[in-house]
């Protein structure tokens, strides 16, 4: 039996080897279609995915099953990778690991205010962030535009501003007291003003201002226009004698004209110090060109006047000119004037002096204080009545003095010279104006750059064109009268009067102020503005309940958020210094509700006068025994 289960076990063994061999075969052709099935899908996906642009997703393939990973720029990308890889296999196979980018942190908008003011109202424009009081914002505007209706069309939206956005918001809006006409930009760095002044005065003014007021570290950009003034008669009148050639008026229509008039002056002998100002009233577009021709026939001359009165056109040479010289020039000179010009050409005779007597002559002098001396020769009664008339419309009535003589023989237009003298006169500060048979001279000092050319207009007008006359005005710059500042004692006593009518208080075992503070600071800050560089100690102090160094630390906090809010109100921070002294400084009795109510308060120390420039905000000052100190109570306590 033994053996013969041997034997067939034996015949069994080629049977089993062949099963076993058969098995291998079907598990390797699996594993090679496995295989197969999985590089073929992976290449599909992958090349998918790389032609839609989505070469960050990664792919795994296992067998059937897919897994699709890698960091996607956003959501919408990872759907978009997600349905590529589902056009080459079956979402059912698709395990998604795909992980989206944490999105980028929103920034926040840059807050912007435009404020456009005009005749009619104001418009106030823009995003601001909605931690600020609109409403404050409307009503200080209105203040500064005498109630003027205001359109508030601002949004708002939930971002803190940029530093010093309240700083620049609070310049921005108090500029507009100075500026009935314009659009004022403000970001926390930068206010841009477009405005239009009245003239170029008022436009020198605004901007002295304006520069003046502009907080530290924010950025102004000035754009005022001044608009042309109308000048009538247009004139302009060139002059070269034996002082040298000048201008006694220059008035363009134009930048290009006015070079061109410029360049020509210089080029016969004007020095680079003159103005000619831009004006409307020219007769002729081609006016320029008139002026630069009789500038240089003046040049050619070698002396005399050249005189443009709106269309009106005088050469006059000086006396001794040699006639061919001067027929030669005035030909050259009515040839090349546009159409519109006239001119009218003199070579005065030299004037010889009159054997019987010597040759009449007025004088009108004006003093510094405004009082005018009237003397010399005038033709009738109704003349001398008509002169002081004039001089007392001008000056005053008792600011005349009359010491006039009557000469029936004086030459012809005599009347005329001198009333038009008196007229030219007003533009004066203190002078002398002169008539004589020859010319009218006006000779004195005036507040104002445009004087002299306003004297030539005048003379100009009254006289004509061809009038001789000389100019010798000065421009004396007057300064505004400045107020005394106050001392600094006056200034604290001012403090302490501002701190009386209502106390600085807070709210409870905090740093924050109650509402009805602000009015204190407001008031507070306005005088330490006029007081700017005076030494001042802001001190917190607190009763004695609570621990010691919580109460240290809260008046400290109480007495920075104080001076934080007298700096934001554009008071100038250098001198002002923030101590906390607790509970060590006591003024009454803590053991009263009281006496813990008067020791819980804010001080203003005056510690010195004024201080240099230079100093850093908020240093530290010596604290003299008899300083002057001024209190504000503080209710909030350590309660």
């Amino acid at each position: 039996m033994t053996f013969r289960r041997t034997v067939s076990r034996l015949r069994a063994i080629p049977h089993l080897l062949a099963l076993a061999a058969g098995a291998g075969l079907c598990l390797a052709a699996a594993v090679w279609t496995r295989n197969l099935v999985e590089a073929r899908t992976l290449m599909s996906i992958d090349a998918g995915l790389s032609q839609s642009g989505h070469a960050w997703a990664v792919v795994q393939v296992d067998g059937l099953h897919v897994v699709l990973s890698g960091i996607a720029p956003d959501d919408a990308t990872r759907f978009a990778a997600l349905s590529t890889a589902g056009r080459a296999a079956s979402s059912a196979r698709i395990t998604d690991q795909m992980e989206v980018a944490d999105p980028v942190a929103i920034q926040p908008p840059e807050f912007l205010i435009e404020i456009l003011r005009y005749d009619d109202g104001v418009s106030l424009v823009g995003l601001v962030p909605s931690s600020m009081d609109v409403e404050s914002v409307v009503s200080s505007v209105r203040e500064h535009v005498d109630d003027a209706p205001i359109s508030d069309l601002l949004g708002t939206v939930d971002f803190e501003p940029a530093d010093g956005w309240y700083r620049a918001v609070t310049f921005g809006v108090e500029a507009l007291a100075a500026l009935p006409h314009s659009k004022v930009s403000i970001t926390a760095s930068r206010v841009a003003i477009n405005a239009v002044a009245e003239d170029a005065d008022d436009k020198r003014r605004l901007e002295r201002l304006l520069r003046r007021d502009a907080p530290a570290g924010l950025e102004l950009s000035l754009s005022i226009s001044a608009p042309r003034p109308v000048v009538a008669p247009f004139t302009l009148r060139f002059l070269i004698d034996s002082s040298g050639a000048r201008f006694d008026a220059c008035a363009a229509d134009s930048e290009a004209a006015r070079d061109t008039i410029l360049e020509a002056a210089r080029n016969a002998g004007l020095g680079e110090d003159t103005a000619c100002i831009l004006a409307l009233g020219t007769p002729s577009t081609r006016w320029g060109e008139a002026a630069v021709a009789g500038i240089v026939a003046v040049a050619e001359l070698g002396g005399g006047t050249f005189t443009m009165s709106n269309a009106d056109v005088t050469l006059a040479a000086e006396a001794g000119t040699p006639l061919p010289r001067f027929e030669r020039v005035s030909a050259e000179l009515e040839e090349a004037l546009p159409p519109v010009f006239s001119l009218k050409a003199i070579l005065p005779e030299e004037v010889k002096q009159d054997e019987e007597g010597p040759l009449p002559e007025f004088m009108a002098i004006l003093s510094p204080e405004g009082h005018v001396q009237l003397r010399g020769k005038l033709g009738s009664d109704s003349t001398r009545a008509a002169v002081e008339s004039l001089a007392a419309a001008h000056f005053g009535s008792d600011h005349v003095y009359s010491a006039t003589v009557l000469d029936q023989d004086l030459p012809s237009g005599w009347t005329q010279r001198v009333l038009a003298a008196l007229e030219a006169m007003q533009f004066l500060s203190n002078g002398v104006a002169s008539i004589t048979v020859e010319k009218v001279a006006i000779s004195g000092n005036a507040a104002f750059e445009g004087a002299q050319s306003a004297i030539a207009r005048v003379l100009s007008e009254k006289l004509g064109a061809a009038a001789s006359y000389e100019l010798d005005v000065a421009h004396i710059e007057v300064s505004e009268p400045q107020n005394e500042l106050p001392t600094p004692e006056e200034c604290m006593a001012r403090v302490n009067d501002a701190a009386e009518r209502k106390k600085i208080t807070f709210n409870p075992a905090s740093s924050t102020f109650e509402d009805d503070a602000v009015e204190t600071i407001d008031a507070i800050a306005d005088v330490l503005r006029e007081c700017q560089g005076i030494r001042v100690e802001i001190g917190g102090h607190t009763d004695s309940q609570g621990r010691e160094t919580m109460n240290q630390r809260l008046s400290q906090a109480r007495a920075d958020a104080v001076l934080n809010a007298i700096l934001a109100r554009r008071v100038l921070g250098t001198g002002l210094v923030a101590k906390g002294y607790g509970e060590s400084r006591p003024v009454a009795n803590n053991d009263t509700a009281e006496g813990r109510e008067a020791n819980r308060r804010i001080e203003f120390r005056l510690i010195g006068g004024p201080v240099d420039l230079t100093d850093s905000p908020g240093s530290d000052a010596e604290i003299q025994d008899d300083d002057e100190v001024i209190e504000a109570s503080d209710e909030g306590g350590t309660e």
